[in-house]
This record gives C-alpha cells, structure tokens and sequence, in this order.
C-alpha cells in the first residue's frame, strides 16, 4: 500500500528505524536583514536533522504584514523557488522544521506544522517551538471549557491560546505569562511586526542560541545553521532567559525562577549536527570523547572498528584511536534514499535496512568487526545490520554503543516508544546480547558519557548536569499527562 501523502516515509520509519530516536524541532529566526525568509530557508535546511516531515516559515513586511508558507516534505523542494520565497518579504521571519512527537502524523496534519499565528488586540504574532509540553492535555481541556477554539492537534499551540488569554499589556509579557503555565520543555523563537523573541525554559533542556548576522540578528537551534548564513555565533540563550529584538538592540531579562540546568544530553550523543557548538564545545569532538571512553571501558580484540553511519562515525574513530584498532567503513550509508522513489510493496518494506545500507564485502570478509552505534532502541535494525555484516563473511560481530541502555521514553520533544517497546527496559545487556545475536555487546555507562561530555567527576547522582531522564528514569520535570494515562515513574529507591 502506497504512502498517503508523497513525503510520507513513515513505512520505512517503522521497519528501518526503530532503533532511532526521532529528534523533535528545529527553530531559527533573523531580524534586521533583506529579505529575512530567505537566510530561514537556508538556517532551516541546516536544521533540516532535526525535523524532516515538514517545514514553514512566516515573515513580515510593514506593507504586505503578515506572511507563511507551510508544507510537507524537506526544505530543498519547498523554500528555494523564487515563486514561495517572493510571497514571504520583509526583515523579519521565523521558521520551522518539524518531527512530530505530539499531534498527529500524515497528510490531514499541515493544520499541526508551525509556526502557528495569533492576531491579537495589539497586533499579530508567530511563534515556533521546539520541544514538549508536559501539561498540555490539562491545558487544553482548561482552554477548550473556557471558549479556546483550536485549529491543529499539536501542544505548541496551549502557547497562543494561553497568550490570547493573557491580560497582559503586550506580545512579549503575554508569552511569559503562557509560559508560566506551561510545564516540559520549550526552545521558543517567537515575532510580532517589529520583535524577534527568543525563549528557553528554566531547566535549558533544549538549545536555542544567538548570532549576528551583519546588522540583524539570528536565533537558532544549532551554531551550524549560523554558519550557513554566514552569521557570527555570540552566545547561548541561557536557560529560562528571554530575549527580545528590535531595531534598537537586544534586551534580555529572566521571568522565570532560576534552576539548576537539566541540557538534553541526548543532543550531544546523537541529535546535533557534528559541526555545532554545545555548551562551548564541539560536538564532534564529545562524540570522538565518547568512543575513546568507550573503548577504555569495554576493550576487545577485534580487526576493524567501522560505525553504523553516520552517527556513530566521529564515536568509531574515536574508538579506533584509543584502542589502536583500524577504523574502515565496513558499511556504505546510501545518501540519496530520501523520499519514496518506488512503491513500498511488501516486498520493499521487508528490505528495510538495505535501502539505506550497503556491507563493502571486499573489507568485511573474514573480519573480527566493532559496529559502533550511537544507540540500540527496539533493537530491530541492529539485528538487520548484524545479519548484513555477517552474510558479508565477518568471522564476529561486537557492537559498542555510545550511549547507555535507553530504557526510558522521553517527555520532552522526541518521538520514543512506549517504555515495553524499549529493548532495554526489558532486558539486561547480556539477555540484550543474546537477542541481537552478537559476539558481545556493550554500552557506554552513564559516568563514562558525562565524562566524554566534559564532567570529569561522572555523573554526580544528587545533582546531575544534564537531562539523561531516557537512561536513568529520572526526570526534571514530571510528565503529568503521561502520568494521567498510566505510565508508571521509577520508585524513588530503584
């Protein structure tokens, strides 16, 4: 049965990707430039990782006002046409990429891609968030019973709705007083006719950070999209800290109670671009940290360290250089398998992995082989790979994993399975093992992550640097609506 839609790819997410977390948004903003929405397009095309369903971008020009443009599919094939981009002018624009992790999936949902817009008593506003709302479902049924009309299924949207409502006398203090309201995690890039608004919650769990770009200004979820644009990276917007842009400069306060920072540690295993900046440091260079840790901790003899591409490349090499052993690439990422180019028979579908990935036989045979991956989810496409590398002639097959066991969904803007669909919520490493079928099979420990990550005393249990709730259970801010439907938290004493 063919897709719904053209740039619906959900057939391969189910069989090939079961073993990757989906990354949640991506959010970028420029104020102060000609024609603002084309240095978006080019931002969200840097961003395009974090969100590959859909994509739109709304500007502003002080005599056509408010303009979007909203659609399925990647940014190449729906914001580089002179046609889309001249019905978005001015000096001001937001955009978004999007995965979806709340709100539904398919063609019916363009209604859920954002930025969402609001007009209200003093003029217009969009907003574009990256992230998860915790309290969504409390708050939308509150709204619903109070007059709220909603227009998509997504929580991003309890943010305008919550606004509208807010007595507040203007854009920006009317989106504190929603914030305030909102539990979980949010990025937020935001603009009314003249504003460009930047915000982060008070825990930072996900990036948002601030560039310059000639004599405008840039807000990103990644340095790599300033890049791009050619844009200078200035700083971090801090945890629970909101900026907002104007032609006047930059204005920055925090209207929310100061909290320990919970980042996402996720993003530096797996989520950022390599090229980026996280907390002052590369990411390539915490994943090259994370596969020498890696290596110190779970040795083993073995001819050639080759990484699952292309995530587990920078945690491959780094293994290779600790350990001595060759790095190759034993396994071949097909970079144009992209939208459906066949119809996904059943017969397609069964071939999951091979779509994607191709064994280089001529290096594989008769090998001893360290597959290194950034994760292992519900364990179905590292199975797959293992056959591939076995049917190529490895004589043993050993995956290091540069990431604790994932036994615990995340709430707070990525798409996980249910916590009985993760492999390692059910099983311990060595019953893990023997499902996989590999030689051996081990996993970076959480102390040895947060010191490739920079924290050389480990992970300090009373008070942790990070947000690392999917493999310690522990989560900084409580998932009220997943609790209100049955999902059990880790006992305190676990």
């Amino acid at each position: 049965m063919p897709p719904a839609h053209p740039f619906d790819t959900s057939y391969l997410r189910d069989s090939d990707d079961g073993d990757k977390l989906k990354e949640e948004c991506g959010v970028f903003g420029v104020i102060g430039v000609a024609d603002a929405a084309n240095f978006v397009a080019l931002g969200l095309h840097a961003l395009q990782h974090r969100g590959q369903e859909a994509g739109g971008i709304v500007s502003h020009h002080p005599d056509a006002g408010f303009q979007s443009a909203r659609r399925f599919g990647y940014v190449r094939d729906n914001f580089t046409s002179q046609d889309v981009m001249e019905t978005l002018p001015g000096p001001l624009a937001i955009g978004h990429v999007r995965y979806s992790t709340s709100g539904n999936k398919g063609p019916t949902a363009i209604r859920d891609v954002q930025p969402f817009f609001g007009e209200f008593a003093m003029g217009g506003a969009a907003i574009a968030h990256n992230g998860n709302i915790t309290n969504a479902e409390a708050l939308r049924r509150e709204l619903i019973e109070r007059g709220s009309i909603f227009q998509s299924s997504s929580d991003s949207e309890c943010i305008i709705h919550l606004m509208a409502r807010s007595l507040q006398r203007n854009i920006p203090e009317r989106m504190e007083d929603a914030l305030r309201r909102v539990e979980g995690a949010f990025s937020v890039v935001a603009m009314t006719r003249t504003k460009l608004i930047g915000v982060r919650d008070p825990l930072g769990v996900r990036p948002l950070v601030l560039g310059k770009v000639g004599d405008g200004w840039a807000l990103s979820s990644e340095t790599c999209a300033l890049d791009i644009i050619g844009a200078e990276f200035v700083r971090e917007i801090e945890p629970g800290e909101m900026v907002v842009i104007t032609s006047k400069g930059l204005e920055s306060h925090f209207p929310f109670r100061r909290q320990a920072s919970r980042f996402c540690i996720f993003e530096h295993v797996y989520f950022s671009r390599p090229d980026s900046i996280l907390g002052g440091r590369s990411v390539y260079e915490t994943r090259e940290n994370i596969g020498r840790e890696l290596a110190k901790e779970s040795p083993v003899e073995a001819d050639l360290v080759c990484p699952v591409p292309d995530s587990g490349t920078p945690a491959a090499i780094g293994f290779s250089l600790e350990s001595g052993i060759p790095y190759a690439m034993g396994i071949i990422r097909n970079q144009y398998m992209g939208r459906t180019f066949i119809e996904p028979t059943e017969q397609i579908r069964n071939m999951g992995v091979r779509l994607k990935l191709n064994v280089n036989r001529a290096l594989i045979e008769g090998k001893r082989v360290i597959l290194v991956d950034d994760s292992v989810v519900r364990g179905t496409t590292s199975r797959k790979i293992k056959e591939m590398i076995l049917d190529a002639g490895a004589k043993e097959v050993h995956f290091r994993i540069a990431s604790p066991p994932t036994a615990w969904p995340c709430f707070y803007g990525v798409d996980t399975p249910q916590r009985e669909k993760l492999l390692a919520a059910t099983m311990s490493e060595d019953e893990m093992r023997e499902h996989l079928a590999v030689d051996s099979l081990k996993f970076i420990s959480l102390d040895g992550l947060y010191r490739a990550v920079g924290e050389t005393k480990g992970r300090d249990k009373s008070c942790p640097q990070y947000c690392d709730a999917c493999f310690s259970g522990e989560y900084p801010v409580t998932p009220a609506d997943q609790i209100s439907h049955g999902f059990e938290m880790k006992p305190a004493a676990e």
